[in-house]
Order: C-alpha cells, then sequence, then structure tokens
C-alpha cells in the first residue's frame, strides 16, 4: 500500500471519527435535556407533595380537634344523664 492510499484511509477514518465524535455530541444534548426534564418535573412533583402534606396535616389537625371536642360533649351529655339518673 503506497502512502497516498495509507492517507486515504486515514483521512476517511478520521472522517468516521468525526462523525461518531459528532453523534456522541447530540446523544449527549438529548441525554441533558431529558435529564434536565426529568429533574424539574421531580422539582414539581416534591413541591405538589409538600403542599399536599401540609393540607393533610391541617386537615388532620381541624379533623382531631373536632373530634375531641365531641368526646366532651359525649362525657358532658353522659355525665348529665348519670347525674339525672340519680336524682331520679
Amino acid at each position: 500500500m503506497n502512502s497516498n492510499e495509507e492517507i486515504k484511509l486515514l483521512r476517511a477514518r478520521v472522517g468516521e471519527l468525526e462523525q461518531r465524535v459528532e453523534h456522541l455530541r447530540v446523544s449527549r444534548r438529548v441525554l441533558m435535556n431529558l435529564l434536565e426534564k426529568v429533574e424539574r418535573e421531580k422539582v414539581a412533583l416534591v413541591r405538589n407533595l409538600e403542599k399536599e402534606n401540609v393540607r393533610l396535616q391541617r386537615d388532620n389537625k381541624r379533623f382531631a380537634k373536632w373530634i375531641f371536642i365531641k368526646n366532651r360533649e359525649i362525657v358532658e351529655l353522659q355525665d348529665k344523664m348519670e347525674s339525672s339518673a340519680k336524682k331520679a
């Protein structure tokens, strides 16, 4: 093989490698874009879950307070019933 043929082969190989590098760059960009999108979605999901958690805690606190009040009312009614029964 003479040097001209060798140079042609080497140039062709360099061209192939340059194409592969370009494809890798495109693939990297696509992957980075996907990663950024997933990260944004994750941040939004966490934010929504945190809001939901705050809402659930607030509702739970409100419900616990309501149950406490109702229990107190029941105890008071039971006391009144017992007092009425003792008087009768």
